[in-house]
């Protein structure tokens, strides 16, 4: 388990272009320590979790587990804009969309 969690803190950081010297100055730890973490080594304090959750607005279930909430949340919040007609017509385009991809 440490080491998904490392691993996916590793990415998060990659994929926000920062070094380990950077991304750990913003958590308030060492770059040694993060390497430690990123590698399986050792864990983010409850503390530093929280931290890293509201720099990179992602959940806490996703850093420790891998689920993403988000997308279903932005989902819900995106089609509650929709009528129940486009929603309906947006249904019938998906369903008609999966069978071509399925046929190809």
């Amino acid at each position: 388990m440490k080491a998904e969690i490392g691993k996916r803190i590793k990415n998060i950081r990659e994929n926000m272009n920062m070094t380990k010297e950077g991304f750990a100055k913003l958590l308030g730890i060492s770059g040694q320590y993060l390497g430690m973490v990123e590698r399986g080594k050792s864990y983010l304090s409850i503390e530093k979790l929280k931290i890293l959750c509201d720099i990179t607005n992602l959940s806490a279930d996703y850093i420790l587990f891998g689920k993403d909430d988000n997308i279903k949340n932005d989902t819900k919040e995106i089609l509650s804009e929709f009528s129940d007609k486009q929603l309906e017509i947006g249904c019938d385009l998906l369903k008609k969309l999966a069978l071509f991809i399925k046929n190809t």
